[in-house]
């Protein structure tokens, strides 16, 4: 009788690391955000329709006219040799000189986030994450059950002292640290990028306390105010293993992606894919090597950036216009996300319902750390919606936190988690 009364009949029989798995606050708000009267600032979706989908169309059925037979067939689980030369080429633009042999193609960069997780990993070990970080790679580190310990981010980026107080402390507590997981351009979800002066220090930092590196680079290309950044793996190939995806450079539903490591970390790699996946989707890969091949792509690309920085603008000209004293905000040079801290005393998280009660949906800033700590804190992005729709999704958004604000007028209170901050939130949590 008292199976039939449980939520789940089988909780007594998972893993103990299915106990990490839980929805991200993402996926949660989608069901709602979709609704047409919604204006969704929560979504991170690239705006495909931008690609010349007739062009795309015929590019595709002529290659499987052409070479069904091998497109539609299994391949090797490091991804097509063609391929992969043309990732090289894709990544000489951030400065990175590599060989293709050391690519292992994956099912967008999420997957390989994953089998680098699962290869360095063991429970309790500590991995570093900014603080805010992405959500994506939270719930993968909570799956291989991570103790995640945060540091702190500014408007320049990940903040170096902050880095090297916390190894240093950690060294101290004699604490395993497998890698520092950084998305250091365009940051998600805080827009921020971490500055050339800092790039050295970061690596010299975590050189000197033996630390991996794993660069997360979905936004390096899409910058609006100047050419690609040098990667950090640019400067250090023995100890940044380098995540690239295509979702934002041509199309998300591809789920094409990388990851670039050291040659004796690239044999594990595959090995790890093959028991995951066997190999990825060859229809996919075909496709993307072909679009690279026959298809002016770094014109594609500058078309994005053109895109996303008119609708980067229209977002914060709106912000500048509609959001009440006490709100602040990043400023993005590229990328898709702006990070928005709330008045002391509200909650993003809290108000997120009355805020969809509005027809507007966000990200509350509480998924992006670990902890659940950020209340004050919220990403919103300007990637998918119109500009119009951007405009009015945030004189919305302004008219549900100018209410809110009403409300801790009238009856005092500071909401949970909340902090005074910018980009981060500092404290024994963060640091």
């Amino acid at each position: 009788m008292e199976q039939h009364t449980r939520t789940d009949a089988y909780v007594d029989r998972y893993a103990a690391r299915a106990a990490g798995m839980v929805a991200s606050e993402i996926r949660a708000l989608f069901a709602v955000a979709a609704r047409p009267e919604v204006v969704s600032l929560a979504g991170g979706m690239p705006y495909v329709s931008a690609l010349p989908l007739d062009t795309v169309g015929a590019m595709v059925g002529d290659l499987i006219s052409r070479s069904g037979a091998e497109v539609l067939q299994y391949a090797s689980a490091q991804g097509d040799p063609l391929l992969r030369e043309r990732i090289c080429e894709v990544m000489s633009l951030e400065g990175i000189q590599a060989c293709a042999d050391d690519v292992v193609v994956t099912v967008g960069a999420q997957q390989g986030l994953d089998l680098v997780t699962r290869l360095f990993v063991d429970p309790g070990d500590v991995v570093l994450a900014e603080a805010p970080s992405y959500v994506g790679a939270l719930g993968t580190f909570a799956s291989y059950q991570a103790d995640v310990v945060h540091v702190p981010l500014d408007d320049a980026g990940l903040v170096p002292a902050a880095l090297r107080e916390t190894l240093e402390r950690l060294r101290r507590e004699n604490r395993r640290v497998k890698f520092l997981y950084t998305v250091p351009t365009f940051q998600n979800p805080a827009g921020v990028t971490l500055t050339a002066a800092r790039r050295a220090q970061v690596l010299e930092i975590c050189a000197e306390y033996d630390v991996l590196v794993i660069e997360d680079n979905p936004y390096g290309l899409l910058g609006f105010d100047h050419e690609p950044m040098r990667a950090l793996r640019a400067d250090d190939a023995d100890r940044v293993v380098y995540l690239g995806s295509f979702s934002k450079t041509i199309a998300s539903g591809l789920r094409v992606g990388w990851v670039l490591a050291p040659h004796a970390v690239r044999a594990k790699l595959v090995l790890a894919a093959e028991s995951a996946i066997l190999c990825p989707s060859n229809f996919s890969q075909l496709a993307v090597r072909e679009y690279l091949t026959t298809q002016p792509w770094r014109e594609q690309i500058k078309d994005f950036r053109e895109l996303y920085r008119e609708r980067r603008d229209t977002m914060l000209d709106a912000l500048d216009a509609f959001m009440p004293e006490g709100c602040t905000w990043t400023r993005p040079a590229g990328g898709f996300f702006v990070w928005l801290t709330l008045p002391e005393g509200l909650d993003a998280k809290a108000m997120a319902p009355r805020a969809i009660a509005e027809r507007v949906a966000y990200v509350p800033g509480t998924g992006f750390y670990a902890d659940g700590s950020g209340h004050r804190h919220m990403r919103i992005s300007y990637c998918y919606p119109e500009p119009h729709r951007i405009r009015e999704g945030v004189r919305r958004l302004a008219g549900v936190v100018e209410r809110e604000l009403e409300l801790r007028d009238t009856f005092g209170g500071v909401a949970p988690g909340g902090s005074a901050g910018g980009v981060h939130t500092p404290g024994p949590d963060t640091v």
